[in-house]
């Protein structure tokens, strides 16, 4: 199925912040997830790795800012700092750039995080955005306390959501339902303007609460026809309760001056990677319940001889690395092919990432994005 038209508006591009790391190659640790659980950091070689340090992370953010990206996902979850606190210590040190914060909701109460959240928009003058993260690894919710598995973390995700916008309503209210219980509850401060909700995952349970709750749908790098038909879904799903949504894709970039060069530097990037360390990554991922890690992981199958899955689009990373896996890679027009690809698919914002974090985020801004109009 393909999406009958893509956006009209100008594209959005954000990048990615790396709480957990960075470095210039991958490594043989296998990480979590990110959409629909956390973002993976990169593994890297010894000499190649970069502590996420709040220099550093101040360094990207301040170079985000600067290169006109929209905002920075910053991820959730065991493997990186946490989000709510990094985030807020980059509010000073920039300047327009917007912060798409990753959060679980089993392991804070919704009224908490609606206070968070304004207070955020009041000290950053409104550069909030929020990843709602249900979570795709029953192992690492349980490290974290909470007992819920795959599909009850969505109903209890959506419950979240009905207590954090009647919260940001400013009115009282109480809430009495499965998962928490509210009386007289009021934000006497809410925030302005109303942070938007990003939503990602790829089971039925999470389709059905991007269509009713999120103002923009993720979903990670797969061919266009896979992507079309997922923003097909999610746009009827959405249509059918009356509601529109917008639709982002979190991808990596290797973008170069040539094809050739391109190629090369995408297989540098695992050069480090034995067998036996892909065969153990794979069969750890694969033992994690998310829907689209899966579907991450079936494009190439394991195999180094499978990853090219679509033109230009590289699965090498998903060999050892949880939730985005795939690059656009190839000379900065095809890059931008391809971009113009997904955006006819239906595709308004671009998460973008690369290894380093901070050369890509220069690269793509200064040779891809003018190419894009």
């Amino acid at each position: 199925m393909t999406a009958t038209s893509g956006s009209a508006t100008h594209p959005v591009f954000h990048w990615f912040l790396p709480t957990g790391g960075d470095g210039r190659r991958l490594g043989g640790s296998v990480h979590g997830l990110e959409i629909g659980d956390a973002e993976a950091r990169a593994g890297a070689r010894d000499e190649g790795r970069r502590p996420a340090s709040l220099d550093y992370l101040t360094q990207l953010a301040r170079a985000a800012d600067t290169l006109g990206y929209e905002g920075v996902l910053t991820p959730t979850g065991a493997h990186c700092e946490d989000a709510w606190i990094v985030t807020a210590a980059l509010i000073a040190q920039t300047r327009r750039l917007k912060f798409l914060v990753a959060f679980r909701p089993g392991l804070v109460a919704p009224a908490l995080a609606a206070q968070m959240a304004a207070t955020f928009q009041r000290l950053s003058d409104g550069r909030l955005l929020l990843n709602v993260v249900a979570g795709g690894s029953d192992a690492e919710q349980r490290g974290y306390g909470d007992p819920l598995a795959h599909d009850e973390r969505y109903q209890r995700a959506e419950e979240f959501l009905e207590v954090v916008r009647a919260s940001w309503s400013g009115t009282r209210f109480d809430h009495h339902g499965t998962h928490y219980q509210l009386t007289g509850a009021r934000l006497r401060r809410p925030p302005a303007p109303i942070p938007r909700v990003y939503l990602g995952g790829s089971s039925p349970p999470a389709l059905q609460l991007a269509a009713d709750h999120a103002d923009t749908y993720l979903t990670w790098g797969e061919p266009v026809p896979l992507v079309a038909e997922k923003v097909d879904r999610v746009r009827a799903l959405a249509a059918a309760r009356g509601r529109t949504v917008r639709f982002g894709l979190r991808i990596h970039v290797i973008s170069r001056d040539s094809t050739a060069r391109a190629w090369q530097d995408a297989e540098a990037l695992i050069a480090g990677l034995d067998d036996a360390t892909i065969a153990a990554g794979q069969q750890r991922l694969r033992a994690l319940e998310s829907v689209g890690q899966r579907r991450m992981l079936d494009l190439h199958g394991g195999s180094r001889d499978r990853l090219v899955v679509a033109p230009n689009l590289w699965a090498g990373i998903g060999l050892v690395r949880g939730g985005a896996g795939t690059a656009l890679v190839g000379a900065h027009d095809e890059v931008a092919e391809r971009i113009a690809e997904y955006r006819a698919a239906g595709i308004d914002e671009f998460v973008l990432s690369g290894y380093p974090h901070l050369e890509e985020a220069y690269r793509f801004a200064e040779e891809v994005r003018p190419l894009l109009g």
